[in-house]
C-alpha cells in the first residue's frame, strides 16, 4: 500500500499534467467529471463560479496530445453547475500548479462552458443524477420553511438552498453530517431494504443481495463520487456490526474496506472526512453494542441502541473534530438522540420520492409531505439546542486540545459504565469501605497498644517495672586474620 501511494504521488507531482501545469500552458482537455460541482461564489460580473473535481483523459498543449489519468480541480462559470459525475466534457483554459497539500495535479481555470467531446454524439440523458436532484429541490421548495433547504441536503446532499442560520445551528449542535450523504444514510437505506425483503420471507442471502442492489441504485442516484462511495462502504460495515454482533468479523471487514479504498484512491489518506468515517465506524463496531448492553432491563433495546450508536461515534470522532474546530458542542449527543427518530423517515421516504417526483408527481406527494415534516422537526430541534446557553464552549487548540478531548472520551466511557451499573458500583464501594474500615481499625489498635505500653513504663510504682527497649541489631563477631608468618594471640 505504501508503494502504491508513493507511485500515485510520483505521477501526481512529476507526471505530464504536473509538467504542463508548471509551464502554465493554455490547454484543451477532455475530462471525466468525478464529483459534484461546489459553489465558490460570484465573480466581478456577478455570475456564479464553481469548482468541479475531474480526471484528465487527454491534453492538447503545444501541438502535442498527452494522455494521462491524473486528477485536477476545474474552476468555471456558466454551465459548470450542470455537469454530473461520470460525464465526459471538453473545455479549454489555463492550467496552473496545485497548491501545496492538494491531492490534484493541477488547477484548470476553464475559459469555456462544458462541451461534448464529440459534437456528433447524442446528448446526455436529461434524467441523470443532476436532473433528479434539481427536480427534487424544486419540489422541496413548495414545502417552505427550513424543510425547503434541509430536505434536499439530507436526502441527496444538495445544500444549495440551506439557510445560513440553520447551517450555523447544525454546526453548533454537531449535526452537520445530516446535510450530506453519510454512512448513516446508507445504513438506513440498507437496513430498510433488508427489513422489506425479510418481510416477504425472502431468504437471508437473497435479501442481502437485494439490499446491496438497492444501495448501489441509491449511490448512482445521488452521484457515485468518492465521498458517497466511502459513505456506502462504511454504512454497510456499520450495519453489519450492529446486526451480527461479531466484532472480530466486522473489524476485519473495516480493515479490508479501508485498505481497498486507499488502494483505489490513495488521496483518501489525506481526507479528514475519510478519517472521521473510519473512526465513527470503528466506534460503532467496538463500543455501540457493549454500551447498549449496559442499559437496564427496563430500557427498550431500540432506545439503548439509539443512545449508544451516536455516543460511540462521537467519542472516537471528538478528538479529530476539536483539532478542526476548537470548541465543545455541549448538546451534540442530546441533539443527535433527539433527531434520530426523524432521520429515518426523511432518508427512506425522501429517497423513495426522488425518482417519483419527475415520473409520478401525484404519487410523491405523501412521502414528500412526511419527509418534509420530519426535516422541519430536525431543523427545529437543532435550532432549539443551538439557542441554549453554553451550546458551544471554547476548547484548547492543537495537541493540548486533542489530548484533553481524548482523555475526556475515556472518562466519558467510564462515567457511562458507572452510571449504568449502580449495583456493581455500590458493591465495589461497600467492599472498599469495609477494607478501609479494617485498615483504620488495625492502625488505631496498634497506636493504642503502643501508647498503653509507654504509659505503663512512665507510671511511678513501688515495684520494679520492666519496659521493653527496642532491640539493637545483632552484630556478627569479627574474625581476626593472623598476620603473615605468625600465629594469632588470643587476649587473656
Amino acid at each position: 500500500m505504501t508503494a502504491h501511494a508513493a507511485m500515485d504521488a510520483g505521477l501526481r507531482d512529476g507526471g505530464p499534467v504536473a509538467n504542463a501545469a508548471a509551464a502554465r500552458d493554455s490547454v484543451v482537455m477532455n475530462l471525466l467529471i468525478v464529483g459534484d460541482p461546489r459553489e465558490l461564489g460570484t465573480d466581478s460580473r456577478g455570475s456564479g463560479r464553481w469548482a468541479v473535481p475531474a480526471e484528465v483523459i487527454d491534453i492538447a498543449a503545444d501541438g502535442m496530445l498527452i494522455r494521462s489519468r491524473a486528477r485536477i480541480l476545474l474552476t468555471g462559470g456558466e454551465g459548470w453547475d450542470k455537469v454530473v459525475t461520470g460525464q465526459e466534457v471538453r473545455t479549454a483554459g489555463n492550467l496552473k500548479p496545485a497548491k501545496p497539500g492538494q491531492v490534484e495535479a493541477g488547477v484548470l481555470a476553464a475559459a469555456t462552458p462544458p462541451m461534448r467531446p464529440d459534437p456528433e454524439s447524442p446528448a446526455d440523458s436529461p434524467h441523470g443524477p443532476a436532473y433528479l436532484k434539481e427536480q427534487f429541490a424544486l419540489a422541496a421548495e413548495e414545502l417552505g420553511g427550513d424543510a425547503a433547504g434541509l430536505l434536499p441536503g439530507m436526502v441527496t446532499g444538495d445544500t444549495t438552498n440551506l439557510d445560513e442560520s440553520l447551517e450555523t445551528a447544525m454546526k453548533t449542535t454537531g449535526t452537520t453530517h445530516l446535510t450530506a450523504v453519510s454512512g448513516a444514510n446508507c445504513s438506513l437505506i440498507l437496513g430498510g431494504l433488508v427489513l422489506l425483503a425479510r418481510s416477504f420471507r425472502i431468504a437471508r442471502g437473497f435479501a442481502a443481495i437485494v439490499a446491496l442492489g438497492g444501495l448501489a441504485a441509491f449511490v448512482m442516484m445521488v452521484g457515485p463520487d468518492a465521498s458517497v462511495l466511502r459513505a456506502a462502504v462504511m454504512g454497510a460495515i456499520g450495519l453489519t456490526a450492529l446486526s451480527s454482533g461479531r466484532r472480530g468479523r466486522s473489524l476485519g471487514f473495516l480493515c479490508l474496506a479501508v485498505a481497498g479504498l486507499l488502494i483505489l484512491d490513495p488521496s483518501l489518506g489525506m481526507s479528514v472526512g475519510f478519517l472521521l468515517s473510519v473512526l465513527a465506524t470503528l466506534g460503532i463496531i467496538l463500543l455501540a453494542r457493549p454500551m447498549a448492553s449496559w442499559a437496564p432491563v427496563w430500557v427498550p433495546p431500540w432506545l439503548a441502541s439509539a443512545v449508544a450508536v451516536p455516543l460511540a461515534a462521537q467519542l472516537l470522532c471528538s478528538p479529530v473534530i476539536v483539532a478542526l474546530q476548537p470548541q465543545f458542542s455541549s448538546y451534540s449527543l442530546l441533539t443527535n438522540i433527539a433527531v434520530a427518530p426523524f432521520v429515518a423517515p426523511v432518508t427512506i421516504l425522501g429517497t423513495l420520492a426522488v425518482p417519483l417526483v419527475p415520473l409520478l408527481p401525484w404519487l410523491a406527494v405523501v412521502p414528500m409531505a412526511v419527509a418534509g415534516a420530519s426535516a422541519g422537526l430536525v431543523a427545529a430541534i437543532a435550532r432549539f439546542f443551538a439557542g441554549l446557553p453554553g451550546a458551544a464552549l471554547p476548547w484548547p487548540e492543537g495537541p493540548a486540545g486533542i489530548a484533553t478531548m481524548t482523555l475526556w472520551s475515556v472518562l466519558s466511557i467510564l462515567m457511562v459504565w458507572l452510571v449504568l451499573h449502580p449495583t456493581r458500583v455500590g458493591s465495589a464501594v461497600r467492599w472498599l469501605h469495609g477494607r478501609l474500615v479494617l485498615v483504620i481499625a488495625a492502625g488505631e489498635s496498634a497506636l493504642r497498644a503502643g501508647h498503653g505500653r509507654l504509659e505503663a513504663c512512665e507510671k511511678p510504682s513501688g515495684r520494679k517495672q520492666h519496659c521493653p527497649l527496642p532491640r539493637s541489631p545483632k552484630l556478627k563477631p569479627l574474625r581476626r586474620t593472623p598476620p603473615a608468618g605468625g600465629t594469632s594471640r588470643q587476649p587473656p
